[in-house]
């Protein structure tokens, strides 16, 4: 078996600052192979927090920023843009997301450092996370089966 990857915090590009939007609204990027939403408030504050709204995975990034919070514009959900929970209990308080969030735990969106380098926003992620999480799955050259052992399905 191979050695265990360990984690390695690092800064890394996300957006240009060009692409930065006005305050109170958001955009994604890629960052470590991360899906990452980019929230600027009304200050002009930034910050990045995960880019898939819980329950469904649909993009933060298109939610409105307002109170310190980021909105799931089709659920509801609003997250705190500190630390990532439901803020003030306000799960899929949508029509829809009444439905779907009841079939759910409520649960928050990682949030990460961010800072401004020159022209580019940088976002701290675990830069290791995909290698490691990939080397429990694959340990070679697969087969026709797709099996790297040779056992079937």
């Amino acid at each position: 078996m191979a050695k265990e990857i360990k984690p390695k915090l690092q800064y890394v590009p996300c957006v240009s600052t060009d692409d930065l939007p006005a305050p109170g609204k958001a955009t994604s990027g890629v960052a470590g192979g991360l899906a990452i939403c980019i929230a600027v408030d009304e200050k002009g504050s930034l910050w990045a927090l995960g880019d898939k709204c819980p329950p469904i995975n649909q993009p933060l990034s298109f939610g409105k920023v307002a109170g310190g919070a980021i909105q799931d514009p089709v659920l509801g959900t609003k997250f705190d843009l500190k630390t990532g929970q439901v803020q003030d209990g306000q799960w899929c308080t949508s029509a829809i997301g009444k439905v779907l969030g009841g079939l759910f735990e409520a649960s928050g969106v990682p949030v990460y450092p961010v800072k401004t380098k020159g022209s580019v926003v940088e976002v701290q992620v675990d830069v290791n996370y995909k290698l490691a999480f990939e080397q429990k799955y694959w340990s070679g050259i697969l087969d026709a089966q797709g099996k790297s052992n040779g056992k079937y399905y």
